[in-house]
């Protein structure tokens, strides 16, 4: 198998360890659906990337019971589901269908009664599949708040701070609406795991107070280009009422998909790969000079991009690129893939890049010039020169994003 076949096959072996029906599965055996009230039914809202295979190993689960079943899921992985009804929305960009999918959720929500149960099965993405503004915002203004966010790099968890405010359902939004107990079974695509930024955390309570995320955007000199209405908001410090209490269990993560590779013979070097992509990019050749021995380097993560240019991309293929870019001589052969395991890294078709020591000449025999393309951030016109996209499609899943290195 040559070294390009090998970093493909354990990014395939990464995702198929984050299959949604399988962590559902091995959840439910540990965590068994509650039980109905006298006359009641299950009223379940699936929502993320993940939330049609979720859905669909639920249902026969569900066959013999009352039932309701709502899925939100991207465009991308939205198919017909017979016993559910299938929406989809933009992500990463908020748009009107996905603000008609929140005031649907809102509707199953606010119809449940002490006797039913609310299941919710969330997945990464469904921060941005369920806008639903507060009162004085509009949708365009939420688009703007995420156009700022990720043009200036902020991680995830400063975005869903600061979005969580602005949101009818985020940070615990969901349990103020419902008229039942909530239990929600969570794939996660955030490091660390945290409950309150996966989707934003509509069942747990929010990651901080307005005036953190005002200190938080004050401090990263964006306060000024957000939209007036949203200062508003923000500037408004009323704490919330306490929120009712849930039963939040966690079902799948980034750091299972770095295991499940490692069970393939690969080396976990970082299960904490965030920060902007140069910082990762140096980590990551670091790693490959003080490595003696052939092998695999795996790593998992979210990083970010600081957007200086009016390129097209995404941070895996950035990163991609720019190691290919910076990777000095080893004396060995090295193939580096850096991917989504939602198949989808930022505004593309692609999931990420995957890269040599010769994809700077292959840009260049192109007509491309790779510094400049970098510059400009676009990776993605660079890496299509190079034939070093990494092409997937959706994948139905979502836990981050995964980078191997291998060393010949």
């Amino acid at each position: 198998m040559s070294l390009r076949a090998r970093a493909e096959h354990l990014f395939s072996v990464a995702c198929q360890a984050a299959d949604p029906a399988r962590a559902l599965a091995l959840a439910l055996e540990a965590h068994p659906l509650p039980s109905l009230g006298t006359g009641g039914a299950y009223r379940v809202v699936c929502i993320g990337k993940a939330a049609l295979p979720m859905a669909a190993f639920l249902l026969p689960h569900l066959a013999k019971t009352p039932h309701q079943m709502l899925v939100v899921t991207n465009y991308e992985n939205a198919r017909d589901l017979p016993g559910a009804t299938v929406l989809a929305a933009g992500h990463p960009v908020p748009d009107a269908n996905g603000a008609v999918a929140a005031e649907a959720v809102e509707a199953v929500l606010r119809a449940a009664s002490l006797a039913d149960r609310v299941i919710a099965l969330m997945s990464g993405g469904g921060s941005a599949l369920l806008p639903a503004p507060v009162a004085r915002i509009t949708l365009e203004d939420k688009a703007a708040v995420n156009r700022v966010l990720l043009a200036h790099g902020f991680e995830i968890t400063e975005m869903n701070l600061i979005r969580q405010h602005l949101s009818r359902l985020k940070g615990g939004g969901m349990l103020r609406v419902s008229g039942a107990p909530v239990t929600a079974y969570i794939l996660s695509d955030v490091v660390g795991d945290d409950l309150r930024v996966i989707a934003s955390g509509p069942t747990v309570a929010p990651i901080g107070s307005k005036a953190d995320a005002r200190a938080l955007l004050a401090a990263r000199g964006v306060w000024s280009d957000l939209p007036e209405a949203v200062r508003g908001i923000l500037e408004g410090d009323a704490p919330p009422a306490p929120l009712p209490l849930a039963q939040n269990v966690l079902i799948g993560s980034n750091r299972k998909s770095l295991q499940a590779m490692a069970d393939h013979g690969a080396r976990i070097v970082d299960d904490h790969l965030t920060g902007d992509v140069v910082e990762a990019a140096a980590k990551i050749i670091a790693a490959a000079q003080a490595a003696k021995t052939p092998g695999v380097l795996v790593f998992g993560g979210e990083t970010t991009v600081t957007l200086r240019g009016t390129g097209l991309g995404g941070r895996n293929q950035e990163l991609a690129l720019r190691v290919s870019l910076e990777m000095p001589e080893l004396g060995r052969d090295w193939v580096f893939l850096s991917g989504g395991t939602d198949g989808r890294d930022g505004p593309t078709e692609a999931a990420g890049g995957v890269v040599d020591a010769g994809t700077r000449a292959r840009i260049a025999a192109a007509g491309g010039d790779a510094e400049a393309l970098l510059a400009n951030n676009d990776s993605h016109a660079a890496l299509k020169l190079a034939g070093d996209l990494l092409i997937t499609g959706a994948t139905g899943t979502n836990v981050a994003d995964v980078q191997i290195l291998v060393l010949g």
